[in-house]
């Protein structure tokens, strides 16, 4: 195994995980997120050996991360069908965190995809308004009304299931 094949292998291993955790809240679906971890594992390896700085690595890595994730959805590959909602044997106790978590997952999904990049990077990255401008290539502003418009549509979502 050449030294490339090795370090890219160290650098796999240690941030595959925290990857899948992203990909999932972009796209709400673990196998979809495997796929786009995966996918934005072997575009990194393609260009490995032409990464001076592996110290921005992960920022490097979020944004291919990101950047196919919005690519795949306006390409029309990746086509979301709903069945319905899942029965449930009984209900949940109410205050549940992890109930609530569920729920809070659930109206993410539902979210647009850029708003819900924005979402992600911004509250689950902790990303810096500029940060997340320059990974997704706009302006700081349009990262401000795409995650104040996304912070509104996951209230209303939320609202609407508080309701229920």
């Amino acid at each position: 195994m050449s030294d490339r094949d090795a370090a890219f292998q160290v650098y796999f291993a240690a941030r595959s995980d925290a990857m899948r955790g992203t990909a999932y809240l972009l796209c709400g679906d673990w196998h979809r997120a495997e796929d786009l971890v995966q996918q934005t594992f072997t575009k990194i390896y393609l260009v490995w050996h032409r990464i001076q700085r592996h110290e921005a690595m992960d920022s490097y890595t979020r944004q291919t991360l990101v950047r196919t994730f919005l690519s795949e959805r306006r390409r029309g590959w990746f086509r979301h069908e709903s069945v319905g909602p899942l029965p449930t044997d009984q209900a949940a106790p109410s205050g549940d965190r992890a109930d609530e978590r569920l729920v809070l997952l659930e109206a993410l999904a539902k979210v647009p995809p850029r708003q819900r990049a924005v979402l992600v990077l911004r509250y689950w990255e902790d990303l810096s308004v500029e940060q997340t401008a320059a990974m997704l290539d706009c302006s700081a502003g349009t990262v401000k009304s795409q995650a104040a418009r996304g912070l509104a549509t996951l209230r209303g979502l939320l609202e609407e299931e508080r309701v229920r």
